[in-house]
């Protein structure tokens, strides 16, 4: 299927950008995370790459010319795909607005008469920064650490801060050179899209009122700045451990990654400890995983030990004291939370379990991974189980919509993949054409990258069924909740060796349970137990998944 590729917003004060010259031509290959064009906003000429993979089927703003945010850029898909209705659309949402132009810019030049009073004391040379727009769905963002302090030089391209979207954290740059003069939203503050994040520009410049100005304004209330005086009275010892983890031994500021950070803490790390390898000595992952104390720090400790045994044993006496912890929600988990509440509470769900005899299935599995540069698992059996099942079962690939049921073509799993801070749910596009070693390649990568957080949006983006697989964990039965806009969410279980009847004899087997959540509004019983059954068919008999 064609995917439309639209104007960027690369910095956030971009309303248009000028292509600059273009790295490939309609009709070339293109592979993901390919460079298509250099843009030129309002701020620099940027590099700009291709999310998706395919055939260049059409060049919607020429080389040298200027085109606003969101107009058609390119079209990548399918050689000798039919396109035209893509394009046309285009051109229709183009003339339409037309129509409305002159009303636009009577509305923007009010705007803008309207912010240039409010602005009258900004002075020359200072840039204001908002919380920039880093996903397509981002309605606000947390700061997750910030790499530069006030009073602090600034460069063009400078990371400036990690900030947390509801998809990844992602490094946020500067587009302007300067000094920190102001930070508007402190580490751990979530603040919607376009409230005030920065303000650059001249060493010593006041601006006292520009702040004061901004922080009036409702965008840019953070939500949890209300509760900043209650969290530092009420947390002082997470205070003074972060406050140990952020400067090192000289007293100087110590920047690192979150995931970094995380890291460092679960194993009991000191930051100060650590020698950065990343940018202005940034300490990352691999600083962490490479980390060995040094044999000071582990003969210290080995003589605390000692000292610590070697003191007489103490009466025991019982006492504690009610205590806990709030910790912040992160943006990802917030998603959850909402989304999963949605589909459970909109969609009238469903389960039914069945057990399937996976004999043939073990045998086959030890089969295929003994081929040279092979290896796959019982969940990508699995999940192309369901692909093949789903073909046979259109009802069960459906969306649900209040005028109508929209049976999709295509089949796209998404399976479930655990993170630190939640749950997501990267896309396997056409699973159906996809081989069962295609399908283990992809999960792996899929997965290990979601896990990193380094997965693009739309790798998240357009399944029709779900696969969420907790038999690693020795999980037996379960449900879920359906991820909409699914119809079904299939919840494997482990494979456990029990006693089976086979033949009217009571034998050692391995059977595996499943359990399909349905919304009833599309999906009738009937139609579920269908899908189960020819599911089973297929794990029972996995040669029929070979063909």
């Amino acid at each position: 299927m064609a995917e439309v590729i639209k104007m960027p917003r690369l910095s956030d004060t971009m309303e248009e950008g000028t292509v600059a010259k273009w790295l490939v031509q309609k009709g070339d290959k293109i592979s993901e995370g390919d460079i298509l064009a250099e843009i030129e906003t309002d701020k620099a000429t940027m590099e700009f790459e291709s999310f998706y993979e395919g055939t260049l089927l059409h060049i919607g703003v020429e080389e040298g010319d200027t085109a606003p945010v969101d107009q058609l850029l390119a079209i990548i898909g399918e050689e000798g795909e039919d396109i035209s209705a893509l394009i046309d659309g285009s051109s229709d949402s183009k003339e339409s607005n037309d129509d409305d132009s002159k009303e636009e810019t009577d509305a923007k030049a009010e705007e803008s008469s309207v912010t240039s009073e409010g602005n009258d004391d900004i002075p020359e040379g200072v840039e204001v920064i908002t919380m920039p727009r880093l996903s397509d769905t981002m309605e606000e963002g947390t700061v997750a650490s910030w790499l530069k302090s006030v009073g602090d030089k600034v460069e063009e391209g400078d990371i400036l801060a990690e900030i947390e979207t509801d998809k990844a954290t992602m490094e946020f740059e500067s587009f302007y050179s300067g000094t920190l003069l102001h930070i508007g939203i402190e580490e751990g503050q979530t603040a919607p899209v376009d409230a005030l994040l920065a303000i650059i520009g001249p060493e010593g410049t006041d601006v006292s009122g520009i702040k004061d100005g901004k922080s009036s304004g409702d965008k840019t209330k953070a939500k949890d700045s209300s509760d900043s005086k209650e969290e530092k009275s009420t947390s002082k010892e997470k205070t003074t451990n972060k406050e140990q983890t952020s400067t090192n031994k000289e007293g100087g500021r110590i920047f690192a990654s979150p995931l970094a950070k995380k890291i460092a803490e679960d194993r009991g790390i000191d930051l100060a400890d650590v020698k950065g390898t990343g940018e202005n000595g940034r300490i990352v992952k691999k600083d962490i995983e490479s980390y060995t104390p040094t044999k000071e720090k582990t003969q210290s400790a080995s003589a605390s030990t000692e000292k610590t045994s070697a003191a007489p044993a103490q009466p025991f006496t019982p006492a504690g004291e009610v205590s806990f912890e709030e910790v912040k929600n992160s943006q990802m988990r917030k998603v959850i939370a909402k989304r999963l509440s949605e589909s459970k509470f909109s969609a009238p769900h469903y389960y039914l379990t069945i057990e399937v005899d996976m004999e043939n299935a073990i045998s086959s599995r030890k089969i295929i991974n003994e081929l040279p540069d092979t290896k796959v698992s019982f969940n990508d059996m699995v999940v192309k189980a369901c692909a093949m099942a789903l073909k046979r079962h259109p009802q069960v690939n459906t969306t649900w919509k209040d005028d109508v049921t929209v049976y999709n073509k295509h089949i796209s799993i998404g399976v479930a993949v655990a993170v630190p801070e939640g749950l997501v749910v990267p896309v396997l596009p056409f699973t159906d054409k996809m081989n069962i070693n295609d399908i283990d390649i992809k999960v792996r990568d899929l997965a290990t990258r979601a896990r990193d957080k380094k997965l693009a949006p739309n790798e998240m983006e357009g399944s029709t069924f779900t696969v969420s697989n907790l038999g690693m964990f020795g999980i037996q039965e379960f449900t879920s909740i359906i991820n909409q806009p699914n119809s079904a969410i299939l919840s494997v279980g482990a494979i456990v060796e029990k006693p089976v009847v086979k033949n009217g004899q009571i034998v050692v087997g391995n059977t595996m349970k499943v359990t399909l959540a349905c919304d009833h509004r599309t999906v009738d019983g009937a139609t579920g137990a269908q899908f189960l059954q020819t599911l089973k068919q297929y794990l029972e008999n996995p040669v029929t998944m070979l063909a």
